[in-house]
């Protein structure tokens, strides 16, 4: 794949790095050749060289060290002009202004509204209405059937179950759900062209402004009320931090849980015993969800940190000025914590808990609870309904989207039985 992006050449790829393959054929095949590389990890996205952390112990360190931090300028590529935005992964670092962007008390200051919105109470008061919506996709999956029997289980159910419960938190009336799920589907995609993404990242500005300019005005009982309303520390947060704040929020909150939810239902098809543990009530749901971010993150790898000054992870250091990704996948197999048989799935795993899918430190996923309790409905939900549900093709055809952070499949197509 050419894609050419930078005004300068940087520098050159060395003799141990791992290239990320932006059209994910082999996910397990890179997961370990990363792990092989070693704690700390050289890559390659896209021609840009970069670190990544591939183990437990050390993810969890870096991620609370404040010299890694998520400012793009502390970033040499860029700073130099060797890295410019028509690299196609720019808009997963360069998004505006966030709770994502930006670290220390103004993080806080952009994270507290959200974090507040999605509270074990808010969850628990949102629950029938997440509930509902499962169980009216769960009627349109059963009518969606074809001839042959066979139906997506992702386009009818799994994505548009998370964009639905992200949409009312948001206040983001449904009529436009299709097209935001369209738009980020675009944006993750490595077969979009550059200034195709660029354009669209655009639209989504005006659509995120024009949603936060009419919230302004006519504020409702939702997240983008709630944060244009919010007075943290005396300062309310800027039209753009709150444009920001939802871009972000959006994106990350149903494209996570359509990971979860299909390679929860994909690891249960592929394991009938350990399906059969679960549905006779040997073993939780929730045991099945923690295995399953373990196992088969819906993120990969995320980007990205940047080094404020020299760091050393054992015998490597990550130069002032350079960057680093943190690979989850890599890391949710790792045999110093989860024991020699880390690459199979077992949902009796001791360590099935302790894993750092969502991230660690002030940046843990805000969302990471939402994900957890729409999964915890739409999965038992689901098989209570179809309890033979069953692939409608040989699992090795099952393809992954070409995206470079999210784990994500093309279709998943079942048969209901």
């Amino acid at each position: 794949m050419n894609c050419p992006h930078t005004a300068a050449a940087p520098a050159g790829r060395g003799a141990g790095t791992v290239v990320i393959d932006p059209m994910v054929q082999d996910l397990d095949g890179e997961t370990a050749r990363l792990r092989d590389a070693g704690v700390l990890a050289r890559i390659d996205l896209l021609g840009v060289p970069a670190w990544t952390v591939t183990r437990h112990a050390e993810a969890r360190r870096l991620l609370l060290d404040a010299r890694l931090v998520k400012d793009i300028d502390a970033w040499d590529l860029w700073r130099s002009g060797a890295v410019t935005h028509a690299w196609p992964l720019i808009g997963m670092i360069d998004a505006g202004r966030s709770m994502f962007t930006v670290d220390g008390a103004e993080h806080r200051r952009l994270r507290t509204k959200t974090s507040q919105a999605l509270t074990p109470r808010r969850l628990e008061a949102i629950r029938p209405e997440i509930e509902k919506f499962t169980q009216e996709l769960l009627d349109a999956l059963d009518a969606a059937q074809g001839d042959d029997g066979v139906v997506d289980l992702k386009a009818v159910f799994a994505q548009p179950l998370p964009m639905r419960v992200v949409g009312m938190l948001m206040g983001v009336d449904e009529s436009r759900h299709a097209m935001l799920t369209r738009q980020y589907k675009a944006f993750f995609s490595m077969l979009t062209p550059q200034d195709e993404r660029l354009a669209l990242l655009a639209e989504l500005d005006v659509f995120y402004t024009d949603l936060v300019r009419e919230k302004t005005a006519r504020p409702t009982d939702d997240l983008t009320s709630a944060l244009i309303l919010a007075e943290e520390g005396g300062e309310p947060l800027t039209e753009e931090e709150v444009v920001g704040n939802l871009k972000a929020m959006v994106a990350a909150g149903h494209e996570t849980t359509i990971g979860l939810v299909l390679n929860a239902v994909r690891a249960l098809l592929a394991h009938p015993d350990q399906l059969r543990k679960v549905l006779a009530g040997e073993v939780g749901w929730d045991a099945v969800i923690e295995e399953t971010l373990r196992w088969d993150t819906p993120t990969t790898h995320l980007l990205m940190r940047f080094a404020t000054e020299d760091i050393t992870v054992g015998d490597e250091v990550i130069r002032k000025g350079e960057g680093l990704v943190v690979s989850y996948r890599a890391i949710g197999r790792d045999i110093e914590q989860h024991g020699a048989d880390a690459d199979a799935f077992d949902i009796t795993r001791p360590t099935r808990n302790r894993h750092m899918t969502f991230g660690h430190g002030p940046h843990i996923c805000p969302g990471a609870a939402l994900s957890r309790v729409e999964a915890g409905i739409a999965l038992p939900a689901l098989f209570t309904r179809f309890p033979g549900l069953c692939l409608a093709v040989p699992d090795e055809e099952i393809t992954r989207l070409p995206v470079m952070t999210q784990n994500d499949m093309t279709a998943f197509p079942v048969l209901l039985g």
